[in-house]
């Protein structure tokens, strides 16, 4: 009886159609697979590609992984140092051939043992003992962000989220207070943890430039501190307020130890070496009472009774946001008008100069937002600090900020702004976006390549 192949035949052309489509998926699954390490940066070596292969997230539900990793790697960056500073002097003493009359003072081992030993080994036990995990509530982590980035306890301490005492909410209708510190801190780590370092309820370091410092770098806010600020050993009262005014202070009163000079005599004009130059005889009390009250040859230089006379009655309160003692609030305050003054302490005690005067300084920097609430300033006056060396963009958003605080009708005083004669337009532009009234508007030559910019400007309402 002749038997049928075709039962065989189709089972053999089954079983080939399912290897050739398993072959196929094969080549797929391989050209994806490869495609995905390409993308994730494999054949180029990427340092992140763990990172973004698996999809490692630097911040994980609020807990900060980098920071945590980091952490980790300084603990054993420290007792790796620790062990090849010991495997360093193992091998200096099997050099030396009689071990027995080579004398080490016992003030000399103590002292290695404390600095090699002891001081690193605790460093690495602290840093290891203060490594925070995520606690994990109710299935999701809950840790603060950057707890890990600082080694300083009081920074720690001070960015953790403070809660409310009866687990109510608190005046600001939430149940938790986070203290802030500026981005620019996490950059600036090693000179922050230097500023946090101090004892609790001691006197402090002489050491504001370090805060400046921080401050101008973009670490602003900066933490609060729990020690003591120092003052002047030789102290005195200030003067009265009907003599402070127009005198140079008691120069006691200032601590000299972070600037070139040590009184205001040193501050003249006349002294090339005074640590300061931007504003030029501000130290100089005879030379500051002429500014805004006398005539010059300059058109750019507006008098305070003519910019007050665009306003009769209206100007109150406002901001001097520049460089200087304080003078335009000194005489604003002649005519009953409250003027704060910003100032930074570049080169010269120009915070300590202003207060001693009886006026009001506000310490801070170009980068930070005004600590005031939206339309409250009747006038904001501008001179001698922010001109043509500004970044445009920077400018851009400090003016915005003026607009926020300037009320509707209010004045923007641009007193004796310089820039190059090229970037004129820019800076025109610059203050013309904002469609506010002119009230006075004046060019005058500085130098060759130089020009003075004055303007008296009013906001408009924009009631909406």
């Amino acid at each position: 009886m002749k038997i049928s192949c075709f039962p065989k035949y189709r089972i053999g052309r089954l079983l080939g159609m399912i290897q050739i489509l398993l072959g196929g998926l094969v080549i797929i699954v391989s050209i994806s697979s490869l495609f995905r390490f390409y993308s994730a940066g494999f054949f180029m070596h990427n340092e992140d590609i763990c990172k973004q292969f698996y999809g490692v997230k630097d911040v994980y539900e609020g807990f900060d992984v980098m920071s945590l990793s980091a952490r980790v790697d300084e603990v054993l960056d420290k007792m790796l140092k620790l062990q090849e500073n010991l495997e360093s002097k193992v091998q200096q003493m099997e050099k030396i051939k009689d071990l027995v009359n080579n004398t080490v003072s016992m003030l000399d081992y103590k002292k290695f043992i404390e600095e090699d030993v002891i001081h690193p080994l605790y460093g690495a036990h602290i840093a290891l003992r203060q490594l925070r995990l995520p606690r994990v509530e109710n299935g999701t982590t809950n840790e603060d962000p950057l707890i890990n980035t600082f080694v300083t306890e009081e920074i720690r301490k001070y960015i953790t989220p403070k809660e409310t005492r009866v687990g109510n909410k608190n005046i600001y209708g939430s149940q938790k207070i986070f203290n802030t510190i500026g981005h620019g801190c996490v950059s600036m780590k090693k000179e922050l943890e230097e500023y946090m370092d101090y004892d609790i309820g001691s006197f402090c370091k002489d050491d504001w430039n370090v805060a400046q410092n921080l401050m101008i770098n973009g670490c602003d806010p900066l933490p609060r501190r729990r020690c003591l600020t120092r003052a002047s050993k030789l102290y005195q009262k200030p003067y009265p307020i009907n003599e402070s005014l127009w005198r140079i202070p008691d120069g006691r009163n200032v601590r000299w130890s972070n600037y070139r000079c040590r009184n205001f005599e040193c501050l003249s004009i006349k002294n090339p070496k005074r640590g300061y130059s931007k504003c030029t005889g501000c130290f100089e009390m005879e030379k500051e009472k002429l500014k805004w009250v006398t005539n010059t040859s300059l058109l750019t230089d507006f008098l305070i009774k003519d910019a007050l006379a665009v306003k009769p009655g209206e100007i109150r309160i406002g901001l001097d946001f520049g460089i200087g003692t304080g003078t335009f609030a000194a005489r604003m305050q002649e005519h009953n008008v409250t003027i704060v003054s910003t100032a930074l302490n570049l080169g010269a005690p120009f915070n300590e100069m202003i207060a001693l005067r009886g006026l009001i300084p506000l310490y801070i920097t170009l980068n930070q937002r005004l600590p005031f609430f939206d339309n409250t300033m009747d006038l904001i006056h501008t001179t001698g600090f922010m001109d043509g060396w500004i970044d445009l963009q920077l400018m851009d958003f400090i003016l915005f900020d003026w607009d926020r605080i300037l009320r509707p009708g209010g004045l923007l005083w641009i007193d004796r702004f310089f820039c190059n004669r090229k970037d004129l337009d820019d800076y025109m532009y610059m203050f013309l976006q904002f469609r506010y009234k002119k009230h006075k508007w004046a060019i005058s030559p500085k130098s060759k390549d130089e020009v003075f910019l004055s303007a008296l400007l009013e906001k408009p309402p924009r009631s909406l």
